[in-house]
């Protein structure tokens, strides 16, 4: 679609925390990499001063629900698969806003 869009986007260091062979087992499973990518996209725009303090559920893309947290020390996400830190907020796009993340959830 065309947006607006969130997107949690991990940072080249996030994803050189994946095992190689966990990495290269993902790309070869078309199903599975949708799913991650999907996981880190919610379908509206949610800039950092809309995220409330406290715990917040966000349906994404791909159906899913992540935990956004924000406290004292900044925001995080939680999902089925991991978490991570928002290390980078509204980095402005066309279709929305990108959050760059320490980590793939």
């Amino acid at each position: 679609g065309a947006g607006p869009f969130t997107v949690f986007a991990p940072t080249n260091d996030a994803f050189a925390k994946i095992p190689a062979d966990t990495l290269n087992g993902l790309l070869a499973d078309k199903e599975a990499l949708t799913a991650v990518l999907l996981r880190h996209v919610v379908p509206a725009k949610i800039t950092s001063r809309m995220i409330p303090h406290g715990t917040s559920r966000v349906n994404t893309a791909g159906g899913e629900q992540i935990k956004v947290t924000r406290s004292r020390k900044g925001i995080s996400i939680k999902s089925s698969a991991g978490m991570a830190n928002v290390i980078i907020a509204d980095v402005k796009a066309s279709n929305g806003v990108i959050h760059a993340v320490d980590a793939v959830f």
